[in-house]
C-alpha cells in the first residue's frame, strides 16, 4: 500500500471517534418534552392499588371541632370508583369564642394556579394552620379495601356536616373533589380540592387561636415483579442487543 493510502486510512480512523461522540452527545430535554413522558415507564399491571385520602379539620379557641374525610381506593375488585365521605364534630368547653374581626383581602389568583397551590392567610392572632400533600408509592400487596363506609359522593352532589365549630361541605364537580369548611363566629374558612391535574389547599383565618389542618394523601401500591417476569426480561433482552452494536 502506498503512502497516500496509508494517510487516507489514518485520517478516517482518527475521525471516527469524533463523529461517534458528536452523534451521541447528551442533549438537555425541554420541560414540555419531559411533561409528555410522565407515566410512560410503568409496566402494564404494575399498579395494583390506587387511593386518595382527603381530610380537613377545624378546631376553634374553645375546642369546638369539625372534620371532613373523603376516601377512595381502586384495585382489581373495584367496579365503580367512588369517594366515601364521613363528617364528625365535637363541642368544647366554655362559652363560644369571640367573633372574629379580621379581614383578609385579595388572593383571587390562588384559585387559578397550576399544579400544587398552598396558602395560609391570617388576620388574627395565635392561629396554627397546616397544608400537606403526600404521595406514598410502595411495592407489595394491595391493602384491604376498607374505605367503603360513609356517604357515597355522587357526581355533582354534596355531602355536608355541622358542629359548633362550623360546617364542612364535600362536593364532586368538574371531575374533581372539593372539601370546604366555613367556621362559625367569623373565624375563617378553609378549602381543599383535587382534580384536573391540580391540587389546591388554602386557609383564611379571621379570628384568634384556631387550629386548621388540610391533608391530602395519595397512595400507590405496585406489585413485585421478579427478574423472571416475561415483560421485564423482554426489555432486558432488547438492552442486551444494543451491546453488540457498540452502545
Amino acid at each position: 500500500m502506498n503512502t497516500s493510502r496509508w494517510l487516507t486510512a489514518l485520517c478516517l480512523a482518527a475521525s471516527m471517534p469524533a463523529y461517534a461522540s458528536s452523534g451521541f452527545k447528551p442533549i438537555e430535554l425541554k420541560d414540555s418534552e419531559m411533561a409528555e413522558l410522565r407515566g410512560r415507564y410503568v409496566m402494564p399491571g404494575r399498579i395494583i392499588s390506587f387511593g386518595i385520602v382527603m381530610s380537613s379539620t377545624w378546631t376553634n379557641a374553645v375546642g369546638d371541632s369539625i372534620t371532613g374525610t373523603a376516601n377512595m381506593q381502586i384495585d382489581k375488585t373495584t367496579i365503580t370508583p367512588q369517594f366515601y365521605v364521613q363528617t364528625t364534630g365535637s363541642t368544647g368547653t366554655g362559652t363560644p369564642p369571640n367573633t372574629g374581626t379580621g379581614n383578609v383581602v385579595g388572593g383571587a389568583g390562588l384559585g387559578s394556579g397550576q399544579g400544587v397551590t398552598q396558602s395560609v392567610r391570617t388576620a388574627g392572632d395565635g392561629n396554627t394552620a397546616y397544608n400537606n400533600v403526600g404521595i406514598n408509592v410502595e411495592n407489595g400487596v394491595a391493602p384491604a379495601n376498607n374505605v367503603q363506609s360513609g356517604h357515597v359522593l355522587m357526581a355533582g352532589g354534596t355531602v355536608t356536616g355541622d358542629s359548633a365549630a362550623g360546617r364542612v361541605s364535600v362536593s364532586a364537580n368538574n371531575g374533581g373533589v372539593q372539601m370546604a369548611i366555613q367556621a362559625n363566629h367569623n373565624q375563617g374558612n378553609s378549602l381543599q380540592q383535587i382534580g384536573g391535574g391540580n391540587v389546591l389547599q388554602g386557609t383564611v383565618l379571621t379570628g384568634n387561636t384556631n387550629l386548621v389542618r388540610n391533608i391530602t394523601q395519595i397512595n400507590v401500591v405496585m406489585n413485585n415483579n421478579g427478574l423472571n417476569n416475561a415483560a421485564l426480561n423482554c426489555n432486558l433482552d432488547q438492552l442486551k442487543g444494543l451491546r453488540t452494536l457498540g452502545y
